[in-house]
C-alpha cells in the first residue's frame, strides 16, 4: 500500500517531489487531508490480494543482509548497512507451509499511521507465498528478477506483480531500502522512512548491486543471511545468473535505470511510472531492453523521462493505462478500495488515491505486461502483447 504524494495532491506537489527525488530528499508524504480515526465496521478490515494466475504454487523466504562495505548512516560507528529482502519462487509441497503475510504487523501499523489512518484500521493480507516451501525442481535454472520500491514505501508493495512472476516460473527478489522503507528485522527492530539521511536513487542502486552480489552467493551454494537461517531446499541450484531482469516503481524505477547503466548483469529493465531523475543524471545510452509503463510521469510531462527515453538505443516500448495515477501500478490499487469501504472513505477521496482505472483491470495489467516483457527478453518467448494495442486491454495505449 504505497504512501505517496501523487495520488491525492499529484499536480500541486509534482515539481517539489520531482526536485526532491533528484536531490535524494525525502518528501513528507502520506499526510492525509483528513485523519481517518476509526473503521466504519467493527474490527480492522481484512484486506485481500488477488491470486496469481500461473501454474505453480509460490514459495517465499526472507533474508537479512548486511553490507560490511557500507557504514550505517544512522546507527553509528561499528554498524553497517542492513537490508531486508524476500525471495519468491515457484514451489513444490507448498501446502505444508504457512502463507506469508504481506508485511509484518508492526510495519503495517506504522504504514497506516503515516498515511493518516488509524493504526488498527486494517490487517495485512496473506500473500500466495508459502514460507520456506522447497523450490520446484526443473530441468533448467530459473530466470531472476529484482524489485526496487518507491520512496517511503516497502518491498511488498508490488506483490501482485511479484507473486504472478513467481507463479509463472521466475525467482523474484524484493528489497527494502532501509531508512526509506517500512521494514522489520528478525530481532524485532522496526525502521521507518527518515528525512535524514535522505536516500537518493543512487543509494537504492547501490543496495541493489549489493543484493545482486548476494544472489551470486546463493547460486554458489552460500547462505548470505546474517543469521544463517535455513534456506528453502533447492534455492541456490535454481538460480540462472545469465538471465537477470529488474523492475521498480517510482524511485525504484529510477534505480532500475541506474543499475542497468552500471551493471551488465541486468539484461532487461521495466519502469512503473519512474521520474528518471538523479544527481548525477543518466547520460549514457542503454542498449538493453527497457519498458516504460507510465501514468503521470510521462515523457510529455517530465523532461527527465523524455531524456531517458532518448538514451534507449535497444528494444523499447512506452505503454500507459487510461485513468491510471502514479500509484495505480501497485497493490494500493486493489487494497485501498477495500480499506475505503471499511472506514467510510468517500468515492472522491478514493479516486484521489487510485484514479479512475478499475482495480480489477489494473490487476490484469500488472499480471500480464511485466510477464510478457520478461518472457520476451529473459526467456525468448515471443507473444504479441507488446507489439501493438490489444483488444483484451482496451485501456492500454502505446505511446510512440
Amino acid at each position: 500500500m504505497t504512501i505517496t504524494a501523487y495520488g491525492r495532491n499529484r499536480w500541486t506537489r509534482r515539481r517539489m517531489l520531482g526536485a526532491a527525488l533528484a536531490a535524494g530528499v525525502v518528501v513528507p508524504i502520506g499526510v492525509s487531508s483528513q485523519a481517518w480515526a476509526a473503521p466504519a465496521t467493527p474490527g480492522p478490515a481484512r484486506l485481500r490480494l488477488p491470486a496469481p494466475t500461473g501454474p505453480h504454487p509460490v514459495g517465499t523466504v526472507a533474508l537479512h543482509l548486511i553490507d560490511h562495505a557500507r557504514p550505517d548512516p544512522v546507527a553509528g560507528p561499528g554498524h553497517y548497512r542492513e537490508l531486508m529482502a524476500s525471495v519468491w519462487y515457484p514451489a513444490r509441497d507448498a501446502g505444508r507451509h504457512p502463507r506469508a503475510r504481506w508485511m509484518p504487523a508492526a510495519a503495517m501499523r506504522a504504514l497506516l499511521t503515516n498515511a493518516g489512518f488509524a493504526a488498527d484500521a486494517a490487517l495485512a493480507p496473506l500473500t500466495a507465498g508459502h514460507e520456506g516451501a522447497p523450490v520446484r525442481r526443473t530441468a533448467e535454472r530459473l530466470p531472476i528478477i529484482v524489485f526496487s520500491h518507491g520512496a517511503h514505501d516497502h518491498r511488498a508493495d508490488n506483490t501482485v506483480v511479484v507473486q504472478e512472476l513467481a507463479s509463472q516460473g521466475y525467482v523474484v527478489v524484493t528489497v527494502d531500502h532501509t531508512y526509506d522503507a517500512f521494514s522489520e528485522f528478525p530481532d524485532g527492530r522496526l525502521t521507518v522512512p527518515l528525512f535524514n539521511p535522505g536516500l537518493t536513487p543512487w543509494d537504492f542502486a547501490r543496495d541493489i548491486r549489493f543484493v545482486l552480489d548476494r544472489i551470486e552467493d546463493l547460486a554458489a551454494g552460500r547462505n548470505p543471511d546474517a543469521g544463517h537461517r535455513a534456506l528453502p531446499a533447492g534455492l541456490g541450484g535454481a538460480l540462472d545468473l545469465r538471465r537477470i531482469g529488474m523492475f521498480g516503481w517510482s524511485k525504484g524505477a529510477t534505480a532500475t535505470a541506474l543499475v542497468m547503466s552500471e551493471d551488465q548483469r541486468v539484461r532487461a529493465g521495466l519502469s512503473l511510472d519512474g521520474p528518471m531523475q538523479s544527481r548525477p543524471p543518466i547520460t549514457a545510452d542503454l542498449d538493453r531492453p527497457f519498458l516504460l509503463i507510465t501514468a503521470e510521469l510521462t515523457r510529455a510531462a517530465e523532461p527527465s523521462v523524455a531524456e531517458f527515453w532518448s538514451h534507449l538505443t535497444g528494444w523499447r516500448r512506452n505503454i500507459q493505462a487510461d485513468g491510471a495515477v502514479h500509484s495505480s501500478y501497485g497493490d494500493v490499487q486493489v487494497l485501498m478500495p477495500q480499506l475505503a469501504r471499511a472506514i467510510g472513505m468517500s468515492d472522491e477521496d478514493l479516486q484521489g488515491w487510485i484514479g479512475t482505472l478499475d482495480p480489477s483491470r489494473a490487476v490484469r495489467i500488472q499480471q500480464a505486461y511485466p510477464l510478457a516483457f520478461f518472457d520476451l527478453h529473459l526467456r525468448g518467448r515471443r507473444g504479441h502483447l507488446l507489439d501493438r494495442p490489444s483488444p483484451a486491454f482496451p485501456e492500454v495505449r502505446f505511446i510512440p
